[in-house]
């Protein structure tokens, strides 16, 4: 007897945990493998983060909690978006707390998207967009992007051909992850000119924002009367495991999404929630000491790849164009039973990522030092 869902049918499991599965099975026949897979970061929350929520547990702040979020924390938002993103929210009204971006996301879509409406999602992109998509009951409308110069772009014209009338919502990742372009102010500004010609709303995914090289800078949209931001604490203060995250937009969309997250988690705990104000408003020099390793990172993924890399603008994922080698995922998965290294394959987010592989440099060490070594050897013998 069937009891699932249909809406159940319409999802799949991302690229991450599809592989994780291959990985534990091998683990468990013995094999030893190095991963430069995933998008956590290996250092430790900072003290004065993990202080503050030790400090919050002793004074008992362990009851149910604001459903919109703490008002300390949404102020502290709301400072930071102004201090460093240019844009002034009101955080009673305007901001949303959120266990992680990822509920932000679902909590956006489910708000705005009626059946049948059309998402427009660049490709590549990050794949667990997808089913939060669907499970809200939208489509998805591919935006091909372009690949020159070792860096994806996304232009107006393609944006334009995945328009169709029943589109509503454009989701934008920047940095973008897999890709790490980071959009510059002309081209976001070509970005808002489409949103707003063809009255979308636009969803900006900005968790990387931190995490930048070389001179480029994140930039938050400017259009804030049809955007939403979604942003979190785990990459740039190494909180993953703290399911931590924040919205901020209209205040009508904001409390439909509000609605949402009443429905479902209701908000993170009272204690994590005083560990993101400690995040925001406390000493921001953990942040840089991050960047500046993970600059060391990109380096040692470039000098081993000099050729086929992508260097990244943002975020800590790499894109290696393996495309004279045959088809993402074969290659992958050589890499993974021949060469006991693991990799995403850069057809997951997307037709736009065939040829490419995803290398992940969040972990350092000497887990990036013999993973690249691996990788190298694997690719050379392929």
């Amino acid at each position: 007897m069937s009891t699932g869902a249909h809406r159940i049918s319409c999802l799949k499991p991302t690229a991450v945990n599809a592989i994780l599965a291959e990985v534990r099975e091998l683990q468990a026949q013995g094999r030893t493998l190095v991963s430069l897979m995933r998008g956590e970061p290996d250092f430790s929350t900072p003290p004065h983060i993990v202080e503050a929520a030790v400090r919050a547990l002793h004074q008992g702040r362990t009851r149910y909690p604001d459903n919109r979020g703490e008002i300390t924390l949404r102020e502290a938002v709301a400072s930071k978006l102004h201090r460093e993103n240019n844009l002034t929210y009101d955080p009673a009204t305007e901001i949303l707390i959120t266990d992680g971006a990822t509920l932000g996301i679902h909590a956006a879509l489910n708000a705005l998207i009626n059946e049948g409406n059309a998402v427009l999602l660049p490709d590549p992109v990050y794949d667990a967009y997808q089913s939060p998509i669907r499970m809200a009951g939208g489509t998805i409308s591919t935006v091909c992007s372009r690949l020159e110069n070792g860096r994806f772009h996304l232009d107006p014209a393609a944006l334009e051909a995945a328009w169709t009338p029943q589109a509503k919502v454009l989701i934008l990742n920047t940095p973008w992850n897999p890709v790490g372009t980071v959009f510059t102010a002309a081209e976001l500004k070509a970005i808002e000119d489409f949103v707003d010609r063809r009255n979308l709303i636009l969803i900006s995914d900005e968790i990387y924002e931190r995490i930048t090289y070389e001179g480029h800078q994140h930039i938050s949209p400017q259009l804030k009367a049809r955007t939403i931001l979604v942003n979190s604490f785990s990459k740039t203060y190494a909180m993953t495991g703290w399911r931590l995250g924040y919205c901020a937009g209209p205040k009508d969309i904001i409390q439909n999404m509000f609605m949402v997250l009443a429905q479902s988690s209701r908000g993170p705990a009272t204690f994590i929630q005083d560990a993101g104000t400690a995040a925001l408003t406390g000493p921001q020099t953990c942040v840089d000491e991050m960047r500046t390793e993970y600059t060391s990172r990109r380096a040692q993924v470039i000098e081993h790849f000099p050729k086929i890399v992508l260097p990244p603008e943002g975020g800590f994922f790499a894109m290696l164009d393996v495309r004279n080698l045959g088809q993402s995922n074969e290659i992958r998965k050589k890499l993974l039973y021949e060469s006991g290294v693991v990799v995403i394959h850069g057809q997951a987010y997307g037709e736009g990522g065939e040829g490419t592989l995803r290398v992940s440099f969040a972990s350092g060490g000497e887990t990036l030092h013999t993973g690249l070594n691996l990788l190298q050897k694997g690719l050379a013998a392929l």
